[in-house]
């Protein structure tokens, strides 16, 4: 028997996850004696995890109405090709990772044209937690067959809304890892027993470089100015964000270095194990940083013209935007957005958290009880058995 299946998503954290899903496939379908062939919208590691990219949708990610303006025409052209792409190589079953604008067009596409194929979403919007205009839309349970939920919250509201749901638990649960030795860790990146690591995690789009980025490479001089012991890391996001990191950095003469796209793979544990304190965006690596204990502060903004239409129009408005926040229902790990995310803020946050102090210990202890709510091992291989399941023999 032979499967088809298209996978599509965009971003970094997209085509990593992506990545680990394909794995996760190809596994369940040899135990099936299954063919499987898989076609993506993605990147280079869902390509190397055997996926057929259609085009490479890492680069294509933005956050706000302004800030998506460039991709416009390219993401138009895609959506031909993927029209063609649906008459000619039908799919079997559609897997939608993330990615909401794009996957949303897509997922209405698929069931306009092919009706009868299996459209699953795996690491869907969060609308269980975030509330814009009435409360938030449900619009893609108008074409998605199964949601594969990795919180019990959006399990939850899925499923009140009608939706058919399986919850898997959350992937970063399948890739965690047990930290290095800290000695000898320190050792191998050339650290001091005495010396901390500050990690800045500024940007997987490239929107991030222009209004996330410099605030937090500021606040790592000032705070670098008052503890010469600090020390900064950066890991770029892309291989094109690497060279403005590395100006940025000279520029405003902060000591650090930035670590390639492709070494961070198989550094990331080494530093994680290092590390005092984050700074970094909203995203899917705040819940990285929790589940390996590293405190962090999350900052985020977007051009002016994409927050006046968000709080004046569109009536957008969040309790918390990191997902550590979402999950606990609480202010666990201090939120810095638009005009609050400045230099000095996160200087007065970060004093704390780089000290055995009770708000640092009061946010280890937090994570430990975030832990405890994400699901067992073996997620990606549940996922994998649905979409499969799904599959008319």
């Amino acid at each position: 028997m032979s499967v088809r299946i298209l996978i599509s998503t965009g971003e970094v954290s997209g085509d990593l996850q992506g990545s680990l899903l394909i794995q996760a496939l190809n596994e369940e379908a040899s135990a099936r004696g299954v063919s499987l062939e898989v076609i993506a919208l993605g990147g280079s590691r869902m390509a190397h995890a055997g996926a057929e990219l259609i085009a490479d949708t890492a680069p294509m990610g933005a956050i706000g109405l302004w800030e998506a303006l460039p991709y416009v025409l390219p993401t138009l052209r895609l959506q031909a090709k993927v029209d063609q792409i649906l008459r000619q190589r039908k799919p079997d079953a559609v897997v939608l990772i993330d990615y909401m604008g794009p996957n949303i067009r897509l997922g209405k596409k698929v069931k306009q044209m092919l009706p009868l194929i299996p459209i699953h979403y795996y690491i869907a919007p969060q609308e269980w937690a975030w509330r814009l205009g009435d409360g938030g839309t449900t619009e893609l349970i108008t074409f998605t067959d199964r949601i594969l939920a990795i919180f019990p919250a959006e399990a939850e509201f899925y499923s009140q809304k009608g939706a058919k749901v399986s919850w898997v638990g959350h992937p970063l649960v399948d890739t965690l890892t047990t930290l290095p030795d800290l000695k000898q860790a320190r050792q191998k990146l050339g650290l001091e027993s005495w010396q901390k690591l500050l990690l800045l995690l500024p940007a997987s789009r490239t929107q991030e470089l222009r209004y996330v980025m410099p605030t937090l490479i500021q606040a790592a001089s000032l705070l670098q100015k008052r503890d010469q012991s600090i020390e900064v890391i950066i890991p770029a996001g892309l291989k094109s964000f690497e060279e403005p990191l590395r100006r940025s950095l000279k520029e405003a003469e902060v000591r650090g270095r930035v670590i390639s796209a492709k070494e961070w793979a198989s550094i990331k544990s080494t530093v994680l194990a290092v590390t005092n304190l984050a700074l970094g965006k909203s995203g899917t690596v705040n819940m990285e940083l929790a589940l390996h204990e590293v405190p962090q502060i999350v900052g985020y903004r977007v051009s002016r013209i994409t927050a006046f239409i968000a709080r004046n129009i569109l009536k957008f408005n969040v309790d918390h935007i990191s997902p550590v926040n979402l999950l606990l229902n609480e202010r666990l790990v201090p939120e810095l957005i638009q005009e609050e995310f400045t230099p000095s803020a996160i200087l007065d946050l970060a004093i704390p958290l780089l000290e055995k102090s009770e708000t640092r210990l009061s946010m280890l202890l937090g994570y430990k009880r975030l832990r405890k709510i994400l699901g067992t091992k073996g997620v990606t291989q549940r996922a994998a058995k649905v979409i499969l399941d799904s599959i008319k023999t």
